[in-house]
């Protein structure tokens, strides 16, 4: 083959892994995200918000979720809201703290986005037993190399609370 080729390749994967490594970072939406939802580093504010907590939710290929804390309320309206996410996803960490790493937008009402960016089909029966939904899931506290937008993040782990049973 000729060096040319080789040259594209190499330059083929040098910017895909610069992509996938700066995923979510520089992002308009995740930095609109972050200034509306920085109240939530506290979990205690999302918990004086009316969210409350459902079991840490792991990927089957690794990676995970995280804790989501769920506004019901929110849940039920279909309102898309950039400071009321329908859920705030946390990492338990080993000392038993809550670490802000997500937020969670959901709607019946579709095809939705948000800031450009096209939610995700969920079609029912699915692991949270709703009807078919949308959902955009923002990592806007941790990046995830798989993309800002990614349901599971291999950053993120549930361990922590297999620890603590």
């Amino acid at each position: 083959m000729n060096v040319n080729f080789w040259r594209l390749a190499a330059l083929f994967i040098t910017s895909i892994a610069s992509t996938a490594a700066s995923a979510g970072k520089d992002n308009p939406l995740a930095d609109e995200v972050r200034a509306a939802n920085s109240r939530f580093v506290n979990v205690a504010a999302a918990t004086a918000e009316g969210y409350a907590p459902i079991p840490c939710a792991s990927g089957i290929t690794g990676g995970a979720m995280g804790i989501h804390y769920v506004n019901g309320a929110y849940l039920k309206d279909d309102a898309i809201d950039l400071a009321k996410p329908e859920a705030v996803m946390y990492e338990p960490m080993s000392d038993g703290t809550l670490k802000l790493v997500a937020v969670e937008y959901i709607t019946a009402k579709g095809p939705a986005s948000l800031g450009g960016q096209l939610f995700n089909f969920n079609s029912a029966p699915n692991r949270y037993g709703l009807g078919p939904f949308y959902e955009l899931h923002v990592w806007a506290w941790k990046q995830n190399p798989t993309g800002a937008f990614a349901d599971m993040n291999p950053n993120v782990s549930c361990d922590a609370m297999k620890k603590a049973d």
